[in-house]
């Protein structure tokens, strides 16, 4: 009899699993179909009015055009930023558990931005969510990590030992970024490509 209900449960466990991984795929399919859409949309209307091309061009290649602000529209609309994450989240089994905020201990004026001391091996947090746009080498700076946030300023994490994320990963506010060289970084602060004062942001 024991046996007999165990085997029971065992299979409305089993029922519940398959009807959840339908669901999962069913929501993964409806955010595909959604984001397949807006994308030939704007290829017909653009194919369709060549007068409109020019200005396409001069707001999301010229002007500062905020993805992040776009993402998190999507994001809060549509429950994730990109419609693959959730379905190849399995894949990236070694994701670190984060959420830090920013601390150092001096500051000074550097170049374009500012030098901060953060002790040997500091796990760097980012600021606020936002998407990278640049990893990378940057004259000066060392290695470097560009995350634009929502609001469109962009900041440079720079003087980076290692780096834990990739071009245009979407990164929540105290992600994990990666490990300064040395004791020290440096950050810069941009918006509309005009340096902005750091002290606003930290």
């Amino acid at each position: 009899m024991d046996n007999e209900y165990l085997k029971k449960i065992k299979k409305d466990i089993h029922k519940k699993d398959k009807h959840y991984e339908f669901k999962g795929l069913k929501v993964f399919a409806s955010k595909f179909l959604i984001t397949v859409i807006i994308t030939i949309t704007t290829l017909i209307v653009l194919k369709a009015n060549p007068k409109l091309k020019p200005s396409f061009h001069e707001k999301v290649y010229e002007d500062n055009f905020s993805f992040a602000y776009i993402n998190s529209l999507y994001e809060k609309y549509f429950g994730s930023s990109i419609p693959f994450k959730d379905v190849f989240s399995f894949l990236d089994k070694n994701e670190t558990v984060f959420n830090e905020k920013l601390t150092y201990k001096e500051s000074e004026q550097y170049l374009d931005g500012v030098k901060i001391v953060v002790g040997q091996n500091y796990l760097i947090p980012s600021i606020e969510t936002g998407l990278v746009v640049f990893v990378g080498e940057k004259d000066g700076y060392g290695n470097t990590v560009i995350i634009e946030q929502q609001d469109g300023t962009t900041v440079w994490y720079s003087n980076l030992k290692s780096i834990s994320v990739k071009l245009y990963d979407y990164v929540k506010k105290g992600s994990y970024i990666g490990e300064n060289k040395d004791d020290f970084m440096y950050l810069v602060f941009k918006k509309e490509g005009n340096i902005v004062d750091y002290k606003n942001y930290i």
